[in-house]
Formats: structure tokens, sequence, C-alpha cells
């Protein structure tokens, strides 16, 4: 929003609107300061209220009811896959100690039809016969959304949830979702579960990205359901009314932050997200290079959704009414927008101390330069503040002291922001998916083997298992696929994507999404 209020501010003195002196270079600067320092202090104001808010009460947590009381409803869980042949065996265990009927419940674990490492890891594990292989046929954009829209054609749950490659999700964390899909009103379409770390220990950069997501979903995101605002949802343990999923459109295959863009729609359709106290335990990246990979994808999908939803920017106000309007702003803009900015407002403080007040003051009038020295001293003390509290309330007690060195991780993640801004401007790039290598740090408290194939006999854990020819459906050219798999009762499926993919932005009504509680 700043760049279009200086864009139009230009325009307007070209046409005589405005007078051109008005809107010279040194204007434009100042004005320009003026307004990111202005959306700097409501974005700090915004998410300290959200974090006050998201204190002080915890999220839902059911009772766990016996089965008596709540039917097991078919739950579908998708697990997008590529290039995961490091942490396969462990996620099928993580996957089968979920504590669920069997019956009522269906794994699809989607693997791009070229991902050779993948197929064949799957092609030496035994896996169970509720766990059904679907192949992505390659196609554009090769994206996590792309498959995931792939595996929502082919489940069959009244419910469904995403889990990534590393996920360690509760035992009973479906049970807790149904809990809360049951109790809550049926304008809530999507739980989401809190994510952790499981080796926050690691070094420095796992205990800074630790502390930052117990802020995100102790208390940011808690405080977000609490105000009715639209959610970004995290990138996995969303749990979701199937149905009401694919009437959204499922999730954009083009956006690298699919879960957020979801989140604005599903607020835009007048429905909510709530959250609930489960916890699925994730691998914290610990390599500077593989986190600004991994936090460049998430920045340019937010200036993604950012673009897209602002579009039309009545008609989503109109949609998300003028509170949730600012509050998709501050979210969705601002997290962006601070990060970018963030090194101008430190290169123009090294100036300020270093070559004295007049080389800044030309640019910072007096009642800016204030507020930005306001914005500086308190909004860093209290990002400071709500980490190291997020750190006490989950126990991340000797993460506090590495907090004080935290703005070296600011650091990093602008640098991140730049990557993402640079790919965003390159078509060649924009939609490229920032592959995260995971399996860098192993989970202590998961169970560490699994049924192979072959186990048992003779026959090497280590061998590959027979092919089986799968029919595809590339088109005219015909073809197969040859698939290891390590029992035959495995069903193997060939799906392709979704061609032309449109999201519909008619609302849906809320008190007509579906009838039948859990």
């Amino acid at each position: 929003m700043v760049i279009w209020v200086v864009a139009i501010s230009i325009v307007s003195a070209s046409l005589g609107i405005l007078p051109a002196r008005w809107f010279g270079l040194k204007a434009v600067l100042i004005l320009l300061i003026a307004l990111m320092t202005v959306s700097y202090v409501g974005v700090i104001w915004y998410k300290s209220m959200l974090v006050l808010r998201g204190a002080r009460e915890p999220a839902r947590r059911g009772s766990l009811r016996t089965l008596e009381e709540v039917s097991a409803a078919r739950y579908t869980i998708l697990v997008p896959l590529y290039k995961e042949a490091a942490v396969l065996s462990q996620l099928i265990m993580n996957l089968q100690s979920i504590n669920y009927p069997h019956d009522k419940l269906q794994v699809l674990v989607l693997v791009e039809d070229d991902d050779l490492e993948t197929i064949t890891a799957l092609g030496a594990i035994a896996l169970p016969n509720y766990f059904e292989i679907v192949l992505v046929p390659e196609s554009f954009p090769r994206t996590k959304p792309k498959a995931c829209n792939v595996g929502l054609e082919h489940a069959n749950g009244e419910f469904c949830v995403i889990y990534d490659a590393e996920d360690r999700p509760d035992p009973d964390q479906l049970w807790q979702a149904l809990d809360a899909f049951a109790r809550a009103p049926r304008k809530v379409v999507c739980v989401q579960a809190e994510l952790q770390y499981f080796n926050p220990s690691t070094n420095v950069l796992t205990r800074w990205f630790a502390a930052e997501y117990a802020l995100n979903f102790s208390l940011m995101l808690p405080g977000l359901t609490r105000s009715g605002a639209p959610v970004p949802l995290g990138g996995t343990s969303n749990h979701f009314r199937t149905a009401i999923l694919r009437e959204l459109g499922g999730w954009d295959g083009f956006n690298v932050t699919e879960d957020a863009d979801l989140g604005i729609w599903i607020a835009r359709a007048g429905l909510q997200v709530e959250m609930i106290d489960s916890v699925t335990w994730e691998e914290a990246n610990s390599k500077p290079g593989n986190w600004i990979r991994q936090r460049s994808r998430w920045i340019k999908g937010y200036l993604q959704t950012y673009l897209v939803h602002m579009r039309h920017p009545i008609t989503l106000g109109r949609q998300l009414g003028v509170r949730n309007f600012w509050s998709f702003q501050c979210m969705v803009g601002g997290t962006p927008l601070t990060l970018l900015v963030n090194p101008v407002f430190w290169l123009l403080t090294v100036a300020y101390v270093g070559f004295g007040q007049h080389w800044v003051s030309a640019v910072f009038p007096t009642p800016v330069l204030y507020l930005g020295v306001f914005s500086m001293i308190v909004g860093n003390l209290l990002t400071l503040w709500f980490q190291m509290a997020a750190c006490m309330k989950r126990g991340l007690y000797p993460s506090v002291k590495w907090l004080l060195a935290v703005p070296a991780y600011w650091v990093l993640m602008s640098m991140a922001a730049f990557k993402a801004l640079g790919q965003l401007l390159n078509p060649r790039l924009r939609h490229h998916w920032e592959k995260t290598t995971h399996g860098l740090v192993a989970d202590e408290h998961a169970i560490m083997s699994v049924p192979l194939y072959g186990a048992g006999q003779e026959t090497p854990t280590a061998q590959i298992a027979p092919m089986i020819s799968v029919p595809a459906q590339r088109g005219p050219s015909g073809g197969e696929y040859l698939l290891p798999v390590a029992q035959t009762r495995t069903t193997v499926h060939v799906l392709l994507p979704a061609q032309g993919e449109r999201r519909s932005t008619r609302p849906l009504d809320a008190e007509a999404v579906g009838e039948g509680a859990v």
C-alpha cells in the first residue's frame, strides 16, 4: 500500500492535480520514509495486541471422549513428498503411530513420478493396506499445493489433514481435531494444530527458529483465531472438512505458501479457523543456507498471497470487513514489508550515529524521527520480550539467553526477504519451489524402525521389491510407470492434476456449509 500511495501521488502531480514541487526526489523520500515508519508502527501495535490476546487463555483442547461419544469419521491424510528418501522410514513409522481405526483411515502418499529415489525407498517398505501411493505426473507448477490438489481429488475422507515428510504428530491428534469440529460451529472448517521443533538445541539458529515458532503458534495464531481474523495457516497439520475444502477450490498450485493463501480464502468465504492444543513435532532447519531457501520461499509466498488478494481491494474489504482487512494488511502485507524495510532503517541509523544528524534530517522530519526512534526501541524490546515469553511458555528455557543475539537472526530474515523479492520479480523463478532438505538432525524421541520388504526372510531388507507396471495417463503417447512396491495390496494411483485451475471468490454461505455434525 505504501507503493500505491506514492504512485498515486506522483501521477497526481504529473497531471496537475497536486503541485509538482510537492513531489521532487526529496519530497518522495520523505513521504516514503514517513509511510514506512507509520506502517511499521501499525504492524508492531497490531501484532502486540494479538500476542496479548493469545496469552489470555489456552487453545481448545478436546476431552478425548470415547468412541461411543465421538464416532470415528472417515479421515484422509495427505503426505506430499519430493526427494524425501532419507526420512521416509521414520515418516511411515510416525504415521503408523497415529491412534485411529485403520478401517476409517486413508493415507495418500503423494510422490512425483520422476522422483525415483523416493519411489525406490517406498518399494523397500512394507506399507499397511490403508496406505495408497499416488503418483503425480510431471507438470507445471512443480509445487506442494499442486500435489495436494491431486491427492484431494482422490480423498474419500469426511475430514483431511496434511503432514510433511519430517512430521511427528501427537498420536491422538485426529481425535482432538474431531472433538474440536464437534464442539465448534459449522462455520469452523479448519483446525490448526500447534507446530513445535524436536531439535531446538542443535545450534543457535535452531534456538532462534524455535523461539520464533513458539511466538507464532503459541501466542500469535491463537490471538488471530480469538479475534475472528484471517489466519495464515501453517504448512502442515491443518485439518479440514473435505467437502468445504473442495468448494473453496483446494490450494493455489502456483502459490509457494499455499497454507497462508488458503487461510485468507477461508476468511473471505465467511468461514473460520480454530487452534487445537495438539502438537506436531518438526525438524528445525539447522543450516543457514537451507534455512534461507526455506524462509525465502515462505516470504515469496506471502508476497504472492498479498498481491493476489489485493487485485480487487474493494471486493476484499467487503468480504473481510474493515477490521479483518486491516488484519490482512498487517499480517500478510506487513510481515514481508518489515523485513524489507529493516535494512533501510538500519542504514539510516548507522548514518545518523556515524555522520551526524544532518545526513538524515533532510528526509526525516522531526515527528517522523521521533516515531522511528520509538519504533526502534519499543518495537525491538517488545519483540524480544514476546519471544522470551513464548520460550518460557513452551519450556525452552536454555534458548532465552540466546535471544539477546536475535538481531543477527533478523539480518538473516531480511536477506531471505530480498531473495524472495528477487525471485518474485523473475518470471522464471516466480513459482519456483525452493526444496528444503530434511533429515539433517535425528528425532531422538521417535520410533526408529520400520518394517522393510522381506523382513524376517532371507532376502536382505535393502533389496528392491519386485516391479509392477502401472498404466499412465499422459495423453496420446501412452506409456507406463514401473513402481517398486513392497506389498501388492498397496494401491497405486496415477492421477493428473486439474488443468486450468481457477478459484472462485464467491463467498460461501457460512450457514449452509453442509449438514451432519461429527
